[in-house]
């Protein structure tokens, strides 16, 4: 019975916010945390393709081998476009896997590997320059020197900078109406037990436009938890957001 009910309001929220774009192919765009390949995660069978940690290589589970994508780091604004390289299955948890060496590219935190994901669709001009860059970016990999790094003095100063902690939300579902992520919300106060007022809320993003959000989550950890339960339950597509 339960699973009729999110049946049904899911069926709701499609048809509220997607149901327009049947016909029109979109690209994929999100956000979330990169599962950085370890080897070890191939041997445990973890992951199920093995990957070259050297090399800059991604695998996303839902989009063909070799489409174009745009990885970045919102922390510094450093981005790469790569080709996926393969199609393999990784924790559900993560929207991408990574070797080390894009990992070191974006200067991720290896902690809190956020990232945000945008594949790439344009002409075949586009994509045959987009191809000559994704093997520039490998040549510039192996071969790049490391630059000389200056340091000020700023002892005079004595200044302190103040480090913002990040916190992550969870996109549970967009609304046309209040009403509609109301329904919803109340449903998941019913039947997850750790879900309340405190942890879970409706944001106004525009006219006709709401977003049920979950969090804010201080660490990994804590939003893996919740993230895993409202997949349990039933969403296919969530998306984690940062300091949002």
């Amino acid at each position: 019975m339960r699973f009729k009910l999110i049946f049904i309001i899911l069926f709701f929220f499609s048809s509220c916010t997607n149901g327009y774009k049947n016909s029109v192919k979109t690209s994929l765009s999100n956000s979330g945390f990169a599962y950085i390949y370890d080897e070890n995660d191939y041997l445990n069978k973890i992951v199920s393709r093995k990957f070259d940690n050297n090399n800059l290589l991604i695998s996303h589970n839902s989009l063909r081998r070799g489409a174009i994508i745009k990885l970045s780091n919102p922390h510094n604004k450093k981005s790469v476009l790569l080709k996926n390289s393969y199609k393999s299955n990784y924790p559900n948890f993560y929207q991408i896997l990574i070797t080390e060496a894009v990992a070191n590219k974006l200067d991720l935190n290896l902690d809190e590997p956020y990232v945000e994901i945008q594949e790439i669709k344009k002409n075949k001009s586009f994509i045959a320059g987009t191809a000559k860059t994704f093997n520039e970016e490998k040549k510039v990999h192996n071969t790049a020197p490391v630059d000389n790094v200056k340091i000020d003095n700023i002892s005079k100063n004595n200044i302190e900078k103040k480090v913002k902690k990040n916190k992550f939300f969870v996109l549970i579902g967009s609304f046309y109406s209040i009403e509609s992520a109301k329904l919803l919300k109340n449903k998941l106060f019913t039947e997850l037990s750790n879900f309340d007022e405190k942890n879970i809320f409706i944001r106004k993003k525009g006219k006709n436009k709401y977003e049920l959000f979950s969090g804010p989550y201080s660490t990994v950890n804590s939003l893996k938890n919740d993230y895993t339960t409202l997949k349990q339950y039933g969403f296919e597509e969530l998306e984690v957001k940062l300091n949002d």
